[in-house]
């Protein structure tokens, strides 16, 4: 058995232990901590108990804490079920039982235990997977695959538990993840990732044309096939580019052309007049006799 340090969070220390190889953290001295199962399977909506033993404490108290990725929660604190565990989890010394697990649950816990006046502290971390077979898998591929380009065709289920691997297959035949080890594959050019589900062509041939299938497994319950998508391999419309950049070029032509023969025919006005320009109106003075004059309209309105 190998020695181990444990950080002490009570004490402000770590104390000295050994890790007994699959039977969790033995500690030297007086306290001791065991779990008989550090990695536990259990289908889904089935009972389980996480064992945690242990023994020389004077006055144990007992925690328990759930870890799945980002997210922490605590399941016991000092020797009772936290409310959000209440109704599903039972306590007793030797661990937590979970009156039904869903595949929420698969995580880490940790059982904690240490004595009331700090003096002694260990843990053991039991892993937990709760089995759920694969769902039928979906195939999901771009909307236009271009020879040349790079394309990503993607296989996924959102059920399994543990997560799922997959298979690809084309025309009905199993696509190896190193195309260069088939003569089937030998013209193809592609990535093929079992646990993420993706292929990608880079580049993309006009040979990679055909049905794509996929299966997922995950080692509980059979495994499960996507339904077959085709997938066309179009060559690069050169000619359509150049005839639509011809026929933009000309409508702007025709569009700055009407717009320069219109000023010149002057329909459209060069210079408007101004809100604060004043209009003169002349008006013919009427007829008089000679030598009378008298204005009769003004000049500038």
């Amino acid at each position: 058995m190998a020695r181990a340090d444990v950080w002490h969070p009570l004490a402000g220390r770590r104390s000295r232990g050994r890790v007994a190889p699959g039977c969790g953290f033995l500690a030297l001295g007086r306290a001791g901590l065991y779990t008989s199962q550090p990695n536990v399977q259990i289908p889904e909506n089935k009972p389980v108990t996480l064992s945690c033993s242990y023994s020389g404490y004077s006055s144990p108290r007992v925690e328990w804490k759930f870890a799945h990725g980002d997210t922490t929660s605590l399941v016991c604190y000092s020797n009772k079920i936290t409310a959000s565990y209440a109704d599903r989890v039972i306590f007793s010394p030797s661990g937590i039982t979970f009156k039904s697990v869903t595949r929420k649950d698969s995580g880490v816990y940790t059982c904690m235990v240490s004595d009331a006046d700090g003096n002694n502290y260990e843990e053991i971390n039991i892993h937990l997977t709760v089995l759920v077979p694969p769902s039928k898998p979906t195939i999901s591929i771009p909307s236009s695959a271009t020879i040349g380009s790079r394309t990503v065709l993607t296989c996924s289920e959102p059920d399994g538990s543990p997560s799922s691997t997959y298979t690809w297959f084309k025309d009905g035949v199993k696509m190896p993840e190193d195309p260069k080890t088939s003569r089937a594959f030998s013209n193809s050019s592609y990535n093929l990732n079992p646990k993420t589900g993706e292929l990608v062509f880079e580049p993309l041939s006009a040979s990679d044309s055909g049905q794509y299938s996929c299966t997922a497994s995950n080692g509980y319950g059979p495994d499960t096939k996507s339904e077959a998508v085709n997938m066309e391999a179009a060559e690069l419309n050169v000619g359509g580019i150049v005839a639509a950049v011809l026929v933009t070029l000309i409508l702007l032509g025709l569009l700055i052309f009407g717009a320069w023969f219109a000023y010149h025919r002057g329909y459209f006005d060069r210079k408007s007049p101004g809100p604060g320009s004043k209009k003169v109106i002349y008006s013919q003075p009427s007829a008089r006799s000679e030598g009378e004059f008298k204005q009769t309209s003004s000049f500038l309105v």
